[in-house]
């Protein structure tokens, strides 16, 4: 693992301890390195955590980790089909990585949550209690470093 990679993992774990979401986390990690203010990334991660506002969807440090890439690598005109294309098999190669460690990008399975749906939208307090019963650092570390990994190999683009 490069310096980039494990410094991007703790900083997006000690921001989902200081109790950001997963989202917030890695997007939050990488606010700098996308020409984002703070206050602005947090706000624009906000909605995707708990699996996009708790509904256990794709886990929102997964989505975090596609709008990196959008922000870094996306395209802007619509017409640009090869561009859109390159950028969708970029997506789908990280959503693949993430998928290798942890088995799925679903927030749900994750969490190994059997009931399907939306889940109470209010967030559970962050006690140790709460932090020692989640996967959660861990794969938000994880997303991290993928996304870290994917930039330090294709740093021409960047």
């Amino acid at each position: 693992m490069s310096e980039f990679e494990s410094k991007k993992a703790a900083k997006a774990r000690e921001l989902f301890m200081e109790g950001y979401n997963c989202s917030q986390s890695v997007f939050g990690a990488f606010a700098e390195d996308i020409g984002l203010d703070f206050e602005t990334a947090m706000k624009l991660s906000s909605s995707f955590g708990g699996g996009m506002g708790r509904l256990r969807e794709v886990c929102g440090a997964v989505s975090a980790m596609f709008m990196i890439a959008g922000l870094i690598y996306g395209y802007s005109d619509p017409g640009e089909y090869n561009l859109k294309a390159q950028h969708y098999k970029r997506i789908q190669e990280l959503a693949t990585e993430f998928k290798k460690k942890h088995g799925t990008i679903i927030c749900r399975e994750l969490l190994g949550l059997t009931v399907e749906g939306a889940d109470d939208p209010l967030p559970e307090k962050r006690t140790s209690e709460y932090y020692a019963k989640r996967p959660c650092p861990d794969i938000i570390a994880s997303a991290a470093e993928i996304i870290a990994g994917y930039i330090d190999k294709n740093k021409q683009t960047y």
